[in-house]
C-alpha cells in the first residue's frame, strides 16, 4: 500500500480532465429532453435527461451549461423561431463539447441550439392533442354553446394586476353605451410551466361557485413575455375549457398561429380589449334588437289606433245605413200591408161581392159543373149551400 502512488482528489480530476478532452476534443449534436433551465448570472444552465418511449423511465442525465456571451445569442434567436423560451418538457437538439472541471465536475457546454428540432417535436405533440381531443369528441363541445344575450357577468381569469385585465376592464367600463358589467377576476398564473394547474385551479373555483352565477368566462393574458405560450397548449387544460358548461372567451395577446386552448374555446380573440369589445358589441347587438321591436311595436300601436278609429267610423256608418235600411223596410212592409189589404176577399165581400166554392175552390166557369153538384157561396154576413140542377 505504502509503495502505490498516490493522488490527491485534484490530481485526479485533472487526469480525467485530461483523458476526456484528449479523447473527446470534437462537438456534438445530441438529442434530448430538458428536465429542468434555468438562468442565473447571465448564464443558462440546463438538465438533459433521456426517457425510455415506452416506458417514460430516464435512462440518462446530464447537465449542460451555456455561457452569457453564447446565450445572448442563441435565446432570442430560439425564441424567435419557436415561439416560446426553453422550458423543461422540451426536445432538444444541442450541439455540445464535454468539459470537466476539477472543482465542479462533468457538464456538456452549449454552443448552437438548433430551433428547427423543436419546433417539429412541438408540432409532433401538437398534433397528437388535438387527435386526441377529437377522439375523446370534446373539441367542439365549447362551439355548440351560445354566448347569452344579456351577458354582463364575467368570470375573469387573469393574473392579478395585469396590463392586459387592466385593458379589458377600462373597456368594459368606458364603453359609449353605458352598459353595466359584473367583473369577477379569478387570479392564475399566466405564464411559465405553471399556467396549466393555475388556470385549471380557476376553472375549478368558478364552477365550485355554480356556473349560474355567470353568463360567461374570459380567459385573458397581457403584460407578460409573448413568446412564453407553451401552458396553453396542454392536453389537460384543453380538456377542461372543451368541457366547461360556460362558453369560453380566449383574449391570450398574440398574433401567432392559435394555441390548442383557442382552438377548443367558444370564441377566441387576439386581445383582451378585443374580448371586452365582444363582449359590449354583444349587448350592441341586443340593444339594437330591442329598439327594433320596440319600434314594431309602437309602429302596431298605431296600426291597432287606426284600425279602431276606421271600425268606430265604420260602426257609426254602419248605424245610420241600419236605420236608414229598417226605415225603408217599414214603409215598404207598410205599402204591402195596404196592397194586401185591397186584396183581402173579405174586403171585397163586404162590398157586396160573393164568392162560390166547389169542393173548396172558387167556380170560375159554370161549365165545369154538373147536375147534383154542390155549392157554397160566401157574402158578407154568411154562407149560402145550393145544388146545380
Amino acid at each position: 500500500m505504502k509503495s502505490e502512488q498516490r493522488y490527491t482528489l485534484r490530481q485526479l480530476n485533472l487526469m480525467v480532465r485530461d483523458a476526456i478532452e484528449m479523447q473527446m476534443p470534437d462537438e456534438y449534436w445530441v438529442e434530448a429532453e430538458l428536465s429542468e433551465c434555468r438562468e442565473r448570472g447571465g448564464h443558462c444552465y440546463m438538465e438533459l435527461i433521456e426517457k425510455e418511449e415506452q416506458t417514460n423511465t430516464p435512462v440518462a442525465r446530464a447537465s449542460a451549461k451555456c455561457w452569457r456571451q453564447t446565450w445572448q445569442i442563441l435565446q432570442p434567436h430560439f425564441e424567435r423561431v419557436t415561439g416560446q423560451p426553453l422550458h423543461a418538457g422540451l426536445k432538444v437538439l444541442l450541439r455540445v463539447y464535454a468539459q470537466y472541471h476539477e472543482a465542479y465536475g462533468f457538464s456538456w457546454i452549449v454552443t448552437d441550439i438548433d430551433p428547427t428540432y423543436t419546433i417539429g417535436d412541438m408540432a409532433r405533440k401538437r398534433q397528437e392533442t388535438i387527435r386526441q381531443l377529437k377522439e375523446e369528441g370534446v373539441f367542439d363541445l365549447q362551439r355548440e354553446l351560445r354566448i347569452p344575450l344579456f351577458a354582463k357577468r364575467i368570470a375573469v381569469i387573469s393574473a392579478a394586476g395585469a396590463a392586459g385585465y387592466g385593458d379589458f376592464c377600462r373597456q368594459l367600463e368606458d364603453n359609449e353605451y353605458g352598459f353595466k358589467f359584473e367583473v369577477t377576476l379569478f387570479p392564475a398564473i399566466m405564464q411559465g410551466e405553471q399556467v396549466e394547474l393555475s388556470v385549471i385551479s380557476a376553472l375549478n373555483n368558478i364552477y365550485e361557485q355554480s356556473p349560474n352565477t355567470y353568463d360567461v368566462v374570459v380567459i385573458i393574458r397581457g403584460g407578460g413575455a409573448t413568446a412564453d405560450l407553451s401552458g396553453f397548449d396542454t392536453l389537460a387544460l384543453a380538456e377542461n375549457v372543451a368541457q366547461f358548461p360556460l362558453p369560453i372567451i380566449t383574449g391570450i395577446g398574440h398574433d401567432r398561429d392559435e394555441s390548442i386552448l383557442d382552438m377548443v374555446s367558444n370564441t377566441r380573440v387576439k386581445t383582451p380589449t378585443a374580448a371586452a369589445a365582444l363582449l359590449i358589441d354583444n349587448l350592441r347587438q341586443v340593444l339594437e334588437r330591442l329598439n327594433i321591436a320596440q319600434q314594431r311595436i309602437s309602429m302596431a300601436g298605431h296600426i291597432i289606433t287606426d284600425a279602431r278609429h276606421r271600425i268606430e267610423m265604420l260602426q257609426q256608418r254602419l248605424s245610420v245605413s241600419i236605420e236608414r235600411i229598417i226605415t225603408n223596410q217599414k214603409h215598404h212592409l207598410s205599402q204591402l200591408e195596404l196592397l194586401l189589404q185591397n186584396y183581402d176577399p173579405q174586403r171585397l165581400l163586404s162590398r157586396g161581392y160573393s164568392i162560390t166554392l166547389h169542393n173548396g175552390h172558387a167556380v170560375r166557369d159554370p161549365q165545369q159543373l154538373k147536375a147534383g153538384d154542390e155549392l157554397e157561396t160566401r157574402v158578407e154576413k154568411g154562407t149560402i149551400k145550393s145544388i146545380v140542377q
